[in-house]
């Protein structure tokens, strides 16, 4: 289905400011911005399934990657799967029921923000001995990190997918076309799968 309304460098837009900047690490990698935007895909109204092979091609991202991901949320009860042609993914539960938390939680595992290596015991001048003052408690900068993580976690907690797919400017009308666009992928493969079989009989009959 085509629409000159929506092109498809529309799903994919580029950065065109000019910027030299390397690309920085962080915490979350790519694999979170894949399943959070495909779980978005089938919040919305019209889609009944969507293959991973489908979200990948719609995103424009590598069905590989997707391929790993489906299968983590589904392990965590976000998305329910069906086999065959006219299979695929769906949510498990309604989105209000998913927080962003549990999507990435599923994706990377309980991934923390700090690893304290409990520096402060190692400076040169305690000779390899730390006195017993330099371990009481929790490292200051440990400290920090765990109040700052907790705080970051009880945002994303307290998101659901509903109200991040609320927040995603995209038109009703494009959304429309988007389920269009994965439910004919799937009455295409499933007419094709019919068509073959129905060929195959064909073929045994002659023979």
């Amino acid at each position: 289905m085509k629409n000159e309304q929506f092109p498809a460098a529309c799903l994919n837009p580029s950065p065109d400011d000019g910027s030299t900047e390397q690309p920085r690490s962080s915490l979350y990698g790519a694999s979170v911005e894949y399943g959070l935007h495909c779980l978005l895909w089938l919040v919305g109204e019209g889609v009944e399934r969507a293959s991973s092979r489908d979200l990948a091609e719609l995103q424009g991202v590598p069905t590989a990657m997707l391929a790993k991901i489906m299968p983590r949320l589904e392990k965590a009860g976000i998305v329910s799967s069906m086999d065959g042609i006219a299979g695929g993914y769906a949510l498990a539960r309604s989105a209000d029921e998913i927080s962003v938390l549990s999507v990435i939680d599923a994706i990377e595992g309980g991934r923390r923000l700090f690893d304290c290596k409990e520096v402060r015991k190692g400076c040169v001048l305690f000779g390899g001995t730390p006195p017993a003052w330099s371990g009481v408690g929790i490292c200051g900068i440990h400290s920090l990190m765990r109040r700052a993580e907790k705080q970051m976690r009880a945002e994303l907690a307290g998101t659901s997918l509903a109200e991040l797919a609320r927040d995603v400017p995209r038109p009703p009308q494009f959304d429309a076309l988007a389920a269009s666009w994965i439910n004919d992928r799937s009455n295409s493969r499933r007419a094709a799968r019919i068509a073959a079989v129905k060929l195959a009989r064909e073929k045994r009959r002659r023979t």
